[in-house]
């Protein structure tokens, strides 16, 4: 799967060029779905059941019958061509765990920020990490069944985001979907290393 203004160039040895991507956003967003659905290979899943211990802990509201939650992190590949491989880090939602993102963050090209409007709010943390590092980032509002529709500019303007970074609507269910995110990604990444060398 190619996708607009991607040149290909294999890495040394004639190796695909391997490009690190994180998944984030809140707790309950959806992080662990899109990396499963979008995947190559059986994602790597870190869940752990959650227990009357996170009670008083952990905020359900807004995803009561979630009955899992990420511990450390989400892996997964996804070949976007010959040339291109991603691999995909999904990262921990809950407070307690976001020490694991400067780890993860290592080294990656860019980020998906995984928005849910139920609990939007809970957006600004990855947001505000991903500016603060200059980490190149796109919003995907993932599509709920069953939440209010917001189109991308009411999510912009209630995230105060850069004119500049991408707003998109997306399905973490649907490989499809998840791919398009991906590719918003890449070339809203492309796009502001090559304006930024001018």
């Amino acid at each position: 799967m190619e996708f607009a203004g991607y040149e290909p160039y294999p890495g040394p040895g004639g190796l695909p060029t391997a490009v690190k991507i994180l998944i984030a956003g809140g707790f309950g967003a959806g992080k662990t779905t899109m990396v499963g659905s979008v995947s190559e290979i059986s994602p790597l899943r870190t869940e752990e059941v959650i227990t009357k211990t996170s009670e008083g802990v952990d905020d359900l509201s807004g995803v009561e019958g979630k009955t899992t939650t990420t511990v450390a992190m989400d892996f997964g590949r996804i070949t976007i061509s010959r040339d291109l491989v991603l691999y995909l880090f999904g990262t921990p939602g809950q407070h307690r765990f976001w020490f694991m993102w400067d780890e993860l963050a290592l080294g990656a090209l860019g980020a998906i920020v995984l928005a849910d409007t139920r609990r939007l709010e809970d957006s600004f943390p990855a947001v505000d990490y991903f500016e603060h590092r200059g980490t190149s980032f796109v919003v995907a509002v993932n599509r709920f069944h069953g939440t209010c529709d917001y189109d991308t500019d009411e999510v912009r303007q209630a995230l105060d985001l850069d004119p500049r970074v991408p707003v998109v609507m997306c399905d973490a269910r649907s490989r499809e979907s998840s791919k398009l995110a991906l590719i918003t990604l890449l070339e809203h990444t492309m796009a502001t290393r090559m304006s930024a060398v001018r």
